[in-house]
């Protein structure tokens, strides 16, 4: 049974370690504030321009299509899984849950070979030794996360698909959609989808100055630098929800422990008190005989 002075001690050390929670779940609160009003102004702008595109992607004819290798449309042999996570830990499930996602994606892809690029030192960490080939590699950018590092992914993925490396690009990222909830969610970057249009619905009809062909070469670099960098706002806001959401766990239970240690060391200090009484009184009971 361990002593008082034990007792003293891990009740010592539960107190600063939950000073040191309290401070993480007020930073991640801190940082998700901005984070969600980065989310906030990357939503309306990614969806956007995902429509206009999609929109001239149904405009433009097979021959334009072949021209511009991000538009073609292959058989899809070869996958190339953008797998984002943290670079930390610290956060609950958020990176267990990516790569238990990430897993089963592998599993579902029969017959199409599937290969990794890992943003996050967690999911880098995780398959860098696996079976599963990697084609790159985006750690710690989320300690300062920009456009730049957008535009950088955005460039390889399309140079993959542009020299048909890989036929298609997927994102696997958690979507935040509230402090408690962050979803799991798989989307496809490239190529991109046409629109297609329901019966008796008509298609929205721009006007463009230029040919589709020559718009879709200047903006279609520009959708997909948008789309990686709303993966990696809404990566960063749910995985600062997390976080916080994990601290502020740990913070009550280790006021919990600290109650039950407590607890548990006046009931070793009253037995100690108690026997030395008992020793006390049969000694003097001892001498009087």
């Amino acid at each position: 049974m361990p002593n008082i002075l034990d007792l003293r001690r891990r009740i010592r050390s539960t107190k600063n370690m939950q000073q040191i929670t309290r401070a993480m779940k007020m930073v991640a609160g801190a940082r998700l504030r901005r984070a969600q009003e980065r989310v906030l102004a990357a939503r309306p702008y990614a969806a956007e321009i995902r429509a206009v595109l999609e929109s001239v992607a149904a405009r433009v004819d097979a021959s334009e299509q072949v021209a511009n290798p991000l538009l073609a449309v292959r058989p899809v042999r070869k996958v190339l899984l953008v797998l984002v996570t943290a670079d930390r830990g610290l956060c609950g499930a958020f990176n267990s849950n990516l790569v238990r996602a990430a897993h089963s994606y592998i599993a579902q892809q029969a017959g199409a070979e599937v290969a990794l690029l890992a943003v996050g030192r967690k999911g880098y960490d995780h398959f860098r030794k696996g079976p599963v080939p990697m084609l790159g590699e985006h750690l710690n950018v989320f300690s300062k996360l920009e456009f730049a590092h957008a535009r950088a992914i955005a460039q390889q993925i399309s140079e993959f698909y542009s020299n048909e490396t890989v036929d298609a690009v997927d994102v696997l990222y958690n979507e935040f959609k509230s402090i408690m909830t962050q979803r799991v969610t798989v989307e496809r970057y490239l190529p991109v989808p046409p629109v297609k249009r329901a019966e008796g619905q008509y298609l929205v009809d721009y006007i463009y100055e230029q040919p589709p062909a020559e718009i879709f070469a200047r903006l279609l670099p520009r959708y997909v630098e948008s789309q990686v960098y709303r993966a990696l706002v809404e990566s960063q806001a749910a995985e600062l929800a997390a976080k916080a959401t994990a601290m502020d766990a740990a913070t009550r239970n280790a006021s919990d422990m600290i109650d039950s240690l407590t607890l548990y060391m006046n009931r070793v200090r009253q037995a100690a008190i108690t026997k030395e009484i008992i020793e006390i009184v049969s000694g003097a009971a001892a001498q009087t005989e």
